[in-house]
């Protein structure tokens, strides 16, 4: 079978209504981009890895300032920025997502796109905050490598665009395991009921065990687990992107509902897991977020643990089966037999 999305093969998950991409990307301005390290790219089997640039609108131009928030659920991660978003309660760069050895290069890799783009910068213009996310990719990617290089970040940030994401084992998730499977990127979106306002996720999702593996309720994992291969421990980070009038005290709320979208597939944030959610607003103006007794509030919860949910499930519907380092492989989710399943309930 073909890879696609479970909501393709007639599987809807939750009830909201997706927006026209079902991505990240139904957020007006914000832009996805990919670079994909491979054999495909002139690499050896060894490599399997990349960068993903998640780009909100002004984040190409330094200076440019957006109100975000971030939340740790598990912090066994490495990542780079996070302390001056929380200390602020903005975002003023791309952000970034790749291996764990990478965040370095990443973060030199947006430097240099800003200075690229802005003469000022470190010259008299204040120092841009880049943020940069991680998943560990080493059981296919040769993390000593260091394949991943600053130009591979900014070239990620310059090929983003707005509509459709293509998800699964590509970009900053070329190298990621998710329960068992492949996994990598993926990404969704929801209508926020009876408002004009969208939320929409992108995910690196590199976490969990087969065992646990839950699809709309149904114990996916436990029956149809690889008999071969146990992940050891993984992390995920979760880009939520809005367009909701919201200060970064209702932005952490958000981005702390990421959690019961994750948790619905199975996670228990294991010790050795990065779970790491980081959101974000486009809008210019701010508004209350409870001033109606928290219906809203409840609503946009609502639609970012829909769509973490989703986000994750086409990462492993749309990733397929990837050979890396030392000859190993992991396998694509079996999707004929995942909807038998789920239709069995």
């Amino acid at each position: 079978m073909d890879r696609k999305r479970l909501r393709d093969l007639g599987v809807p998950i939750g009830v909201l209504p997706t927006g026209t991409w079902n991505a990240i990307t139904d957020v007006a301005g914000v832009r996805v981009g990919h670079v994909t390290l491979g054999s495909r790219s002139g690499h050896g089997e060894a490599v399997c890895t990349g960068v993903t640039a998640v780009v909100p609108p002004g984040g190409r131009s330094p200076g440019a300032k957006l109100r975000a928030a971030s939340h740790v659920i598990n912090g066994f991660g490495k990542t780079a920025g996070l302390v001056q978003l929380g200390e602020l309660g903005e975002i003023e760069t791309p952000i970034l997502l790749t291996n764990t050895f990478a965040v370095g290069a990443a973060l030199e890799g947006g430097i240099r796109y800003l200075m690229q783009r802005e003469p000022g910068v470190g010259n008299g213009l204040p120092t841009p905050n880049v943020v940069v996310g991680e998943c560990n990719d080493g059981y296919l990617n040769d993390l000593r490598q260091l394949a991943v290089r600053p130009e591979h970040a900014i070239e990620a940030i310059e090929t983003a665009a707005e509509g459709p994401v293509a998800e699964g084992a590509v970009g900053g998730g070329r190298g990621m395991v998710c329960c068992g499977w492949k996994g990598g990127i993926g990404t969704s979106s929801r209508r926020v009921p009876d408002t004009g306002f969208t939320v929409g996720v992108l995910v690196q999702a590199n976490f969990g065990s087969a065992e646990d593996l839950t699809i709309l309720g149904v114990r996916v994992g436990r029956q149809l687990r690889p008999a071969d291969f146990q992940p050891p421990d993984g992390s995920i980070i979760m880009i939520v992107a809005t367009d909701l009038p919201w200060d970064a005290l209702a932005l952490g709320r958000l981005a702390r509902r990421t959690t019961f979208g994750l948790g619905r597939l199975g996670s228990v944030a294991s010790h050795g897991s990065g779970d790491i959610a980081i959101a974000f607003t486009t809008a210019e103006d701010v508004a209350p977020a409870h001033a109606d007794g928290g219906r809203l509030a409840t609503a946009a919860f609502h639609a970012v643990a829909e769509a973490t949910e989703e986000a994750i499930l086409n990462a492993l519907a749309m990733a397929e089966t990837t050979r890396g380092r030392m000859g190993r492989a992991v396998p694509a989710l079996p999707l004929e037999e995942t909807l038998r399943l789920l239709e069995r309930g």
